[in-house]
């Protein structure tokens, strides 16, 4: 028994050497982020009255769509930071133990470095044992590092079993999708779609607790990102969700441990369907080959997104009928006049959107590094195809693709909220605030162009600034930060449409400016050396 888990210790040494920079990264900035919410709210609603008026606002399906259900009756500062932000930052801790997971084992496993540490002594089961070790410590470290951080912020509504349960529920959380990823890495022959399978499902996760928590609370247990925002921590303070989340995580953990042993190096139990005799006559571009390469993942990007865009169209309905006749709201809204809620509610809905549209562009734009990391470009510039050539196949799918993703929930919000709203929005509406963000999408991809042309194994900090862009545009106004910090974002100059008058000068300027950027990328790219 011991032969199959014979140097697991020596392997997680040299992945936490790995991860060196990486795994403190991850962990400060989300422990930091959970920092400073329940200060900045302390600050902002220094009165239980100012909390209570917060309260409200947070009293319609929409915002229960988005955040899930809080103690609204008892919106203490940390009642409101664990409505307001444990679901956000669980999905961000999920999506950190899948990265780290599919790294570790399908990903090494796909370039061969899983063989060639085989081929020493080491057990069977030794690497995905490591990476399970590495998980769980990097997620009781988050665990204390969030408990006793919010802790000792000193705020008289976060005592210490609340703020061990916000925490907990964060390491729960984590440590679910620590195992989802363990298991997908042995199901799928490549990390690709074990990444892809892995999101997926947190994705569904997060929109079967929306839907369960609008519409049908048992439908949300079924859900782990439900059964966190059930901890109701700083208030009643559950600790069973936590328990589930451990049992749940047992069970993945030990599955994930079984397929291992029982499949080959590199293969899956998802086989790779048997391709084609002759290839299509689309193959013998390289723009052909890249759209191939890349197909599968922009199909599940394209339905998430149309997803995505139906389930928050769907409680535009709600959101009229709840609010008509609320005098708290028709105070609040008295600077909108002329607005209805949903009109207002618009903008913060395609920031949001618009945000999560860029990813999948930006994905498809780093492929062409990933191709060069893993000398499979080689290859293909061997043969009498230009890197221009390369890299413009590449930037121009990278471009539809940001196009679709946008008109994709632009047209799924429309639609599901005529479909619902008695007096539904022209669809001109809609699209036209959905396609205003098209400038500030392709800045960012003409920033991964220029890095990629000029510092290619930098390209990846080109998710920190989007990053930064969502927290900024997101929560600047709730945490009312300053307006610059939202002009380093090209998605800062983007009119709010429909309850601010068409800009077009912003428009014409990102234009440009993404235009220059993808010159010089390109021009970077043609002159620098291939880098394997």
């Amino acid at each position: 028994m011991e032969a199959i888990f014979k140097n697991t210790i020596s392997l997680a040494r040299l992945m936490i050497r790995l991860d060196r920079l990486r795994l403190p990264m991850w962990l400060l900035m989300i422990a930091i982020f959970t920092w400073i919410v329940p200060l900045a709210f302390d600050d902002m609603y220094a009165t239980q009255q100012e909390r209570d008026v917060m309260a409200e606002t947070m009293r319609n399906p929409a915002m229960t769509a988005m955040v899930g259900p809080g103690n609204l009756d008892q919106y203490t500062t940390g009642a409101m930071t664990t409505h307001q932000m444990l679901l956000l930052t669980a999905v961000v801790v999920g999506l950190m133990n899948i990265l780290i997971v599919i790294r570790h084992t399908r990903a090494d496993e796909e370039d061969g470095r899983i063989e060639l540490i085989r081929s020493l002594p080491v057990g069977r089961l030794a690497n995905v044992t490591a990476v399970m070790i590495i998980l769980i410590v990097t997620n009781v470290l988050l665990v204390l590092l969030s408990g006793f951080g919010l802790y000792a912020l000193q705020i008289d509504s976060m005592g210490l079993q609340g703020s061990l349960l916000y925490g907990a529920a964060l390491g729960g959380i984590g440590l679910v999708f620590a195992g989802v990823a363990a298991v997908f890495a042995q199901l799928c022959e490549s990390s690709r779609g074990a990444t892809g399978y892995s999101i997926a499902l947190l994705l569904f996760a997060y929109l079967i607790r929306a839907m369960g928590d609008v519409s049908n609370e048992t439908l949300s247990l079924f859900s782990p990102l439900g059964w966190a925002t059930r901890t109701e921590a700083f208030t009643s303070n559950h600790w069973w969700p936590v328990l589930f989340m451990l049992g749940l995580s047992i069970i993945l953990f030990f599955l994930a441990h079984y397929l291992h042993a029982i499949r080959d190096v590199e293969a899956g139990f998802f086989p790779a369907k048997p391709g084609r005799k002759h290839a299509s006559i689309f193959l013998q571009s390289p723009a052909g080959l890249a759209l191939r390469l890349q197909r599968t993942g922009t199909i599940a990007w394209a339905v998430g997104m149309l997803v995505m865009g139906v389930s928050y169209g769907s409680v535009f309905g709600d959101l009229e009928s709840f609010f008509e006749g609320n005098e708290v709201f028709e105070q609040l809204l008295a600077e909108k006049e002329g607005y209805t809620l949903t009109e207002q509610f618009i903008p913060m809905l395609m920031i949001v959107m618009s945000l999560l549209s860029t990813v999948p562009p930006l994905m498809a734009m780093l492929k062409l590094n990933r191709e060069e990391k893993k000398n499979r470009l080689e290859h293909l510039l061997s043969r009498a195809v230009s890197r221009t050539n390369v890299m413009a196949s590449y930037l121009i799918i990278a471009l539809v693709n940001g196009f679709i993703m946008l008109s994709l929930t632009a047209i799924g919000l429309w639609a599901a909220g005529n479909a619902v709203m008695e007096e539904g929005f022209r669809f001109a509406t809609i699209y036209g605030a959905a396609l205003a963000y098209f400038p500030a999408l392709c800045v960012m991809i003409g920033l991964s162009v220029l890095l990629i042309g000029f510092l290619p194994k930098m390209a990846s900090f080109i998710w920190g600034y989007v990053i930064y862009s969502f927290l900024i545009l997101y929560l600047g106004g709730l945490f009312d930060l300053p307006n610059w910090l939202g002009k380093l974002s090209p998605y800062g100059y983007i009119p709010q449409l429909p309850v601010e008058e068409m800009k077009w000068w912003p428009i014409c300027l990102l234009t440009l400016l993404a235009l220059i950027l993808m010159f010089c990328g390109l021009i970077g790219y043609k002159k620098r050396d291939m880098q394997g």
